[in-house]
């Protein structure tokens, strides 16, 4: 998935699909010679792929020690090095790593990232009575989170407590079970109300075709009658 696929999906998702997308995002932002998220300025290779512009210099320098001063300042001067992600050949003008085109895109999306990163640890819920202190640990006791300070030193020293993502994981695996029997109860349920339905019209075509039968015989034997009253009056006549 590219940058704008993720940013766009970690945009309009939520839950697992968007902690799948952040951790996507973070993937394609990951600078290939630090391994840290790419820091500004970020520049764009001819073949499309990015580096940190320290990371280019860097890269750079090792490739032409000679061109640098003790101090590491790159000087002003032409040469080359290779993409370390797709061995393709970077030719550099005289301006040397500074005369990279810097990929604004991609910094707008690291700024993102960072705020998203951001926003989801101030998201951790921490302990009222420690400060700073997460929510890490399940009282089993008192039926509530709570912080690894509060079971050491705390109100809840004599509770019995198991580590909080354990609880959490239990008890959506109980509430899957929950909906899939739910699910399959509401399955039979249908499937009897299918048949009660499949019943009432059995009977109901039952009854509709007694009733024409009547109807039929009644019908047969008024003709009958109809036709013996003609002929005993004919008879008197």
């Amino acid at each position: 998935m590219s940058l704008s696929a993720d940013l766009s999906c970690l945009q309009s998702s939520q839950g697992a699909e968007r902690e799948a997308a952040l951790a996507s995002l973070e993937k394609q932002l990951m600078c290939p010679i630090c391994a840290d998220i790419f820091s500004k300025p970020v520049v764009i290779l001819p073949c499309q792929h990015n580096l940190c512009r320290k990371c280019a210099n860097e890269l750079y320098q090792v490739r032409h020690p000679s061109l640098f001063h003790a101090r590491t300042t790159m000087l002003v001067n032409s040469g080359r090095f290779r993409c370390p992600t797709c061995r393709h050949d970077v030719v550099l003008d005289r301006h040397g790593v500074y005369g990279l085109q810097r990929n604004l895109l991609v910094e707008n999306i690291i700024d993102i990232y960072k705020q998203e990163q951001k926003n989801k640890k101030s998201d951790l819920a921490t302990c009222s009575d420690h400060e700073g202190e997460k929510l890490n640990i399940y009282c089993l006791t008192c039926q509530l989170p709570t912080c690894s300070f509060c079971k050491v030193f705390g109100a809840h020293q004599n509770c019995q407590v198991a580590p909080l993502m354990d609880v959490h994981q239990q008890k959506k695996d109980e509430l899957s079970e929950g909906i899939s029997s739910l699910g399959e109860f509401r399955d039979r349920v249908q499937a009897l109300v299918s048949d009660i339905e499949d019943t009432c019209r059995a009977v109901e075509e039952s009854y509709k075709t007694q009733k024409q039968n009547v109807c039929d015989k009644f019908s047969s034997m008024f003709s009958i009658l109809e036709e013996r009253r003609k002929v005993r009056i004919g008879v008197f006549i």
